[in-house]
């Protein structure tokens, strides 16, 4: 067996079009409320510092790294943020996979591991899904970017 994954993806928590355009919406207000205030008083300048203190998080979540996904020796690795453990998915006990779409809302938050009603999510970003259900009918539905290329890559470690 090779130590060399098929299939890697980043995924990060602050490249995601909705939040980012909400978080600057925010920042622009507090910009435009500090030039309408009058003679700038003092609580006035704490608009300024607020609208630039989202900026900046802005830019720093758009390098956070939420989770990373391998693909290799017939399993799927999903490394998770700090202190979240590794969750390795034995291909060998997979018994459908099919891709679908992560979720019909338009507004999802970012999950690593989140078990509800039988299903376990992975999500940072993106619309398309990976569905993976095991011999047990536990549901895994991992989020990502690049679902054909992954479901391509699971396919393929699958057959071997």
């Amino acid at each position: 067996m090779s130590d060399k994954a098929i299939f890697v993806e980043k995924q990060y928590l602050g490249r995601e079009f909705i939040p980012i355009t909400i978080r600057l919406v925010l920042a622009m207000f507090c910009f435009a409320a500090y030039f309408f205030t009058d003679e700038r008083e003092r609580n006035g300048d704490l608009l300024i510092v607020v609208g630039f203190a989202i900026i900046i998080i802005s830019i720093i979540m758009g390098f956070l790294l939420h989770f990373g996904t391998r693909v290799q020796n017939k399993s799927i690795l999903l490394n998770g943020l700090w202190t979240a453990r590794l969750v390795k998915i034995d291909l060998n006990s997979i018994v459908k996979v099919e891709k679908g779409i992560y979720s019909r809302y338009l507004f999802n938050n970012p999950v690593y591991n989140l078990h509800t009603k039988g299903t376990i999510r992975f999500y940072a970003a993106g619309n398309d899904a990976i569905h993976l259900t095991d011999r047990d009918g536990l549901l895994y539905i991992i989020g990502s970017q690049h679902a054909n290329e992954f479901l391509r890559a699971i396919q393929e470690e699958m057959k071997k």
